[in-house]
Parts: structure tokens; sequence; C-alpha cells
């Protein structure tokens, strides 16, 4: 099983985290006007056609705050997989900005790995909760984190442009809490 190393900032700066996916699903969000009774919100996931999905993002981006990235590297230093994380200081969260495993080491338990290694380093600094954002067309991510324990705690309508529920692509806020059961909604 492959180690799961600190990957330092000054060596792995800039790392490119292709964020490529596919999918043949969505979780399609339909929220009623709201008015002063309130309004509904509905959640559901749907087929669509097939689509791929390319973000590109990298480690150590500057306008995170004291993040810290860990991974899965190769004899060369290539990073394999990785997770980085950064606290969120006036919630006691931390949140996590970025989770990739490689094509090659998908379905072998490389993300749990990951996703544990923030968990227990949010334990250990007494964070309340770890937090996290994906798109409602990640389905599998989605999958992923719920499977992990993690819950929906917000969405954001317009994050991306200003149509993303027609884009189906709505920012998803999901949160693993500590010394909580997972609400049943």
């Amino acid at each position: 099983m492959p180690e799961i190393v600190y990957l330092p900032k000054e060596k792995y700066k800039g790392t490119p985290v292709p964020l490529d996916y596919r999918n043949d699903s969505y979780y399609d969000l339909e929220i009623s006007p709201m008015n002063e009774n309130g309004c509904t919100v509905s959640l559901v996931r749907k087929p669509t056609e097939a689509f791929e999905a390319n973000h590109h993002d990298t480690l150590y981006q500057e306008y995170w705050e004291n993040p810290e990235a860990y991974g899965i590297v190769d004899e060369h230093g290539k990073v394999l997989a990785c997770i980085e994380i950064t606290p969120e200081e006036w919630s006691n969260r931390l949140l996590v900005t970025e989770l990739w495993v490689s094509k090659d080491l998908r379905g072998k338990g490389m993300g749990k790995r990951l996703m544990d290694k923030a968990k227990e380093i949010a334990a250990n600094q007494k964070r309340r909760a770890v937090i996290l954002e994906t798109q409602s067309c990640n389905t599998d991510a989605i999958g992923f984190y719920l499977h992990e324990g993690f819950e929906l705690i917000g969405f954001d309508t317009c994050c991306y442009t200003n149509d993303d529920i027609g884009k189906k692509e709505v920012r998803l806020n999901l949160g693993y809490f500590f010394h909580r059961e997972p609400r049943r909604w």
C-alpha cells in the first residue's frame, strides 16, 4: 500500500490537479419562489447525456491561508493522488480544497485514505467539521463523499455562472461533523 506523505509547498506549489470526470447523471436543483411562508428546495438525481468535465487546478493557490497538501507520489516525486486542506479559523472547520486520485489508482481505496488523513488532522486540531465543495454534476464524487459520512450543508446557484441551475452545475457544500449523528432529512 503506497504511503501518504506530506507535500511541502516549496516543492509542490503549482503542481497540476486535473479534476476530470465523466458522468451520465446530475443532481437537479429546483427552488420554488420564496415568499413570507418560505420556499421548497428539491435536489433530485436525474439522468442526462454523458458528458465530460475538465477542470484543472493547482496545489497551494495564493488565496488559501496556511494550506497543507498530502499525497501519494511515485519514485520520482510525481503526484499520483493528493488532498489539500486549509483551516477555516473563524468557524473552526477544516476545508478540503482539492482531492484527486489518478485514474490508475481509482477504486483502490486511495481517496478514502486521503479523506481519512484530512479527518485525522481535523480531529487532532479539534476542528468541529470538515467541509468541501463539489458540483451537482459530479455524481461520482458526491456518492464518495456521502459514503464517507458527509452531508449537504448548503448550495450556491450562481457560483460559477449566472445560470448554474440551467447548466446543471450547482455548487454543493458538504460537511462531515465530529460528535454528531448525520441528519436524516
